[in-house]
């Protein structure tokens, strides 16, 4: 097995899933750009790491990226960190994922480059604005940069791959940033209760403003109506998101199979979870998951009949059903 799936099952067992449908052209090219996001991630993510040092690493991560810094100097400042977590693992490869970037074409290169720099860059930019969102926009802006710019750079390969998906690319680049904040939103929705503990809150402010809410308040017992109507109001901009986030895969050329279903289940698995989480105060308290069994019966629908887009769009309504 490729040592690099092996790390990609060690940080998304879900996402491995996915990425192994894809044609083997641009599996490995996708495999390698989810691992680099991941470095970007735990540079923002660690719990440990304060904000301005999160910063200043995440600026030397696209020095690296640019070819502007060596890989030794980022192991060398995170060599500390526990090895045990699996994103930290990743990251402390940063010199062996260069050197395999680096064996790519320059076409992809450049593609991979791109946008995992701007991404690396958005989040540095958001270490130094802090941890609160004022307003949707800028919940938005978050999430461009975190999600929003992965759709760019799979569509991106997408067309690369495929000349039938090149022709459509000009429709699809609109449609694969929606398709980003989807499972952002979704993300958003999911992590509530882990990014507040961590000192996050992706939640704006006046969408709390309109439940009468503070931030603290937000996840008190006492407060749980209100937090639900907040919960709800996320629900429904993920669901806008969601629906452009399907107009994209129907955009794919049915022929296109296996990138189809690369889209398919982390958008409905998406869906799914956001039916789940709407009004459950598990997502206020913890957080609310699929389960193995949902998971296998999307997986296995989507496969046998995911090249029609009548079924597709009679599914994903099926999916706003929680049990």
């Amino acid at each position: 097995m490729n040592r690099y799936i092996q790390m990609l099952r060690m940080v998304s067992r879900t996402f491995t899933l996915s990425i192994e449908q894809l044609p083997k052209d641009i599996r490995d090219a996708v495999a390698l750009s989810y691992l680099l996001y991941r470095v970007s991630d735990c540079l923002e993510d660690h719990a440990t790491i304060e904000a301005a040092e999160k910063a200043q690493l995440l600026e030397l991560w696209s020095k690296i990226l640019e070819g502007q810094s060596a890989p030794a100097e980022l192991t060398r400042q995170i060599s500390n960190l526990d090895a045990s977590d699996p994103e930290v693992y990743v990251a402390q490869q940063a010199d062996d994922l260069i050197d395999y970037l680096n064996t790519f074409p320059p076409d992809i290169r450049t593609i991979i480059i791109d946008r995992v720099n701007e991404t690396t860059l958005g989040m540095a930019r958001w270490q130094k604005q802090g941890p609160y969102v004022k307003t949707e926009a800028e919940l938005d802006d978050y999430m461009y940069y975190v999600a929003g710019l992965v759709g760019y750079l799979l569509t991106d390969l997408f067309a690369w791959h495929s000349p039938r998906i090149k022709a459509r690319k000009n429709a699809l680049l609109p449609l694969s940033r929606e398709f980003g904040l989807a499972l952002q939103t979704v993300n958003v929705i999911r992590g509530l209760r882990k990014d507040y503990d961590r000192g996050w809150v992706f939640v704006p402010q006046t969408f709390l403003k309109q439940a009468d809410l503070t931030p603290d308040q937000l996840f008190m017992i006492n407060f749980e109506e209100r937090g639900l109507q907040v919960v709800r109001m996320l629900a429904d901009k993920a669901e806008q998101h969601l629906q452009h986030g399907l107009e994209y895969i129907l955009t794919i050329p049915r022929t296109q199979h296996r990138i189809r279903l690369f889209c398919i289940w982390p958008l409905f698995f998406a869906a799914k979870t956001l039916a789940i989480s709407r009004n459950n105060v598990s997502v206020l308290r913890d957080e609310a998951k699929m389960s193995r069994a949902q998971v296998k019966t999307i997986v296995r629908d989507t496969t046998l009949l995911g090249w029609s887009n009548r079924w597709l769009h009679r599914y994903y309504t099926s999916l706003d059903y929680s049990t």
